[in-house]
């Protein structure tokens, strides 16, 4: 390793105390003398080194600056009665000034508060004193890659979306403005941690089958959310809408806070399945700047039409009735994901029931399928990002390769008490993955979490097997319907609730989701139901989405669009 220069010892403030602080903390003695010295010389050199480049003005790279648009970039907190389900964070109206095309045009998008829009800040759900002192929330002077490419398609970006605390919870309480609400239920939890999005495209849909104008405030058309464990998919679940994780280095990541560069994907969530078609079209390709991206990720204008695809496919309905637009088309029941902790019997036998019957009824040929390794999935994810994750979500971590982390982005660290009261009051999953980082570390050390790097590449091959015999692959999605929030806050009825009461209703929640994130493969939830229960009340209207899984090839996202057209047009079929 070269060393730029040697520093003037007289312009440093470490000294050899500062040096044998370090060596002991890595179990080295020195003794005084010259090898002491060199040391402490290195080490001034190098503190003079980054000294320079903090000193330095930043650079923003030329594609990320933000597009011109229609009116200046300004941003406010949702006015009161605006934002009932708290799935706001921010609102704008920002259109482009000259769109390249009009692929978008006229429709309404949110996107998630942990992507970068230029003029606005991203706060990653957390609280303002963990990402400034002074109050003031910095403003990103960055467009992320998905929304110039959304802007630049004449979508209307209406404002950033709540989504949760430093992105690390499945369920929607945990943000620092409070919890998100299912517009299914008050009260209960979209899912998480993409639930604004998820919840302000789900509210459409809510609204139309109850027939009621119930105050949900603005709502949008489309949304975008970010996945490193289900957190498109499950809240796409729980609100019964699509979501897609697409094949990992379809979409540029480049702007977003992540929680470890191997599990991060940003992906779309809407009511239909052509407009899931449309933005994957719209977001996906090359963008020369993140590294997640591949040999194998198409350049911009080699992205498949993913819109008409999925029209000429549906257009053999037409000409068969439907029935025989499933021909040829096999599909596999994950048998292991059907048994998992947790999962509820209601939405395993909706998701199985609903499988054979729709799929079947539009010509497809259904058939249980083991892969053992299922089981392992959820272990592997969390042996193969656990470790890490702190680094890169809570410390700001890069990658070790040439990467564009968002400039404005620096959350507090290291930690204090009163951030460890404030998480643990409200995602205590976070100070876990925080207190994790140096246990594993000193407990096993690198080396396992790269072996669970390579039983990845084994759980990929698993998967791929059986997508030889099959085009897609189903499980359930979320284990079970929406669930109440746990109690945040002590009041005259009692306390709040306890750090068991807020992880138990999470455990599980990811465990056939989170596979698939190390996996690479593309993974979309289909709504396929609801639940057959209601309240006490008996109320027909107090039924719950049920979700399922549907898995192709990596780089066959084209193929679980189809197979979701082929399930509706079961439905269609079935009158359902």
């Amino acid at each position: 390793m070269s060393i730029a220069f040697l520093a003037d010892k007289s312009q440093s403030k470490t000294t050899k105390t500062d040096l044998y602080n370090i060596a002991a903390k890595l179990n080295i003695s020195i003794q005084d003398g010259p090898d002491a010295d060199a040391y402490l010389l290195f080490l001034q050199s190098m503190e003079a080194i980054m000294q320079r480049i903090d000193d330095s003005p930043d650079y923003i790279h030329p594609s990320l600056l933000p597009i011109p648009t229609t009116a200046p970039r300004e941003f406010s907190l949702p006015k009161p009665g605006e934002n009932p389900l708290n799935a706001w964070r921010h609102r704008c109206e920002l259109a482009a000034s000259h769109p390249s095309s009009s692929l978008l045009a006229g429709r309404t998008i949110a996107v998630k508060d942990n992507i970068s829009i230029g003029g606005l800040p991203t706060t990653m759900g957390t609280f303002t004193e963990i990402l400034c002192k002074d109050g003031n929330l910095p403003i990103s002077p960055i467009d992320s890659s998905v929304v110039s490419r959304i802007l630049d398609a004449g979508g209307i970006i209406k404002g950033s979306s709540t989504c949760e605390n430093y992105c690390a919870s499945p369920l929607s309480y945990s943000a620092a403005t409070g919890p998100v609400h299912s517009p299914w239920r008050y009260g209960y939890t979209t899912g998480g941690s993409s639930s604004g999005s998820a919840a302000l495209v789900s509210a459409n849909v809510v609204q139309r089958m109850k027939k009621t104008t119930e105050g949900f405030g603005p709502t949008v058309h489309l949304a975008i959310g970010s996945d490193q464990a289900g957190s498109i998919r499950v809240p796409a679940s729980y609100c019964g809408i699509y979501g897609l994780k697409p094949t990992y280095g379809l979409i540029p990541y480049t702007g977003a806070a992540g929680l470890a560069p191997m599990i991060d994907y940003l992906g779309p969530l809407a009511e239909k399945l052509e407009d899931i078609a449309l933005l994957l079209q719209v977001m996906a390709g090359y963008d020369g700047i993140d590294p997640r991206m591949t040999p194998e990720s198409p350049l911009r204008n080699q992205v498949p039409n993913y819109v008409d695809e999925l029209s000429q496919f549906r257009s053999r309905a037409s000409a068969t009735d439907g029935v025989g637009l499933g021909s040829s088309f096999k599909v596999g029941l994950v048998m292991e994901s059907f048994d998992i902790s947790g999962l509820s019997a209601e939405v395993r036998d909706t998701v199985i029931n609903s499988a054979k019957r729709y799929f079947s009824k539009a010509g497809a040929t259904v058939s249980e399928v083991s892969i053992p390794m299922h089981h392992e999935g959820i272990i592997i994810w969390t042996a193969a990002s656990r470790p890490s994750s702190s680094e890169w979500a809570c410390q700001g971590k890069h990658g070790g390769y040439l990467s564009f982390l968002p400039p404005h982005i620096r959350p507090q660290w290291p930690p204090d008490q009163r951030m460890y009261e404030m998480l643990t009051a409200t995602n205590p999953a976070l100070i876990n993955l925080i207190f994790s980082n140096p246990f594993l570390n000193e407990r096993f050390g690198p080396a396992t979490e790269a072996k669970a790097h390579r039983k990845a590449f084994e759980l990929r091959a698993a998967y791929d097997r059986a997508l030889q015999d099959y085009d897609v692959l189903v499980t359930p999605c979320a284990p079970t319907v929406a669930m109440p929030h746990p109690k945040m806050t002590a009041d005259s009825n009692g306390p709040g609730s306890s750090i068991m009461d807020k992880v138990n209703v999470a455990v599980g929640v990811t465990t056939n989701t989170a596979p698939f994130n190390i996996t690479g493969h593309p993974a979309m939830n289909v709504p396929c139901g609801y639940s057959s229960g209601a309240t006490t009340a008996g109320s027909e209207d107090d039924i719950l989405p049920i979700g399922m899984q549907v898995i192709g090839k990596r780089w066959g996202d084209i193929t679980v669009l189809k197979a979701a057209a082929i399930f509706e047009e079961g439905r269609r079929l079935a009158g359902a």
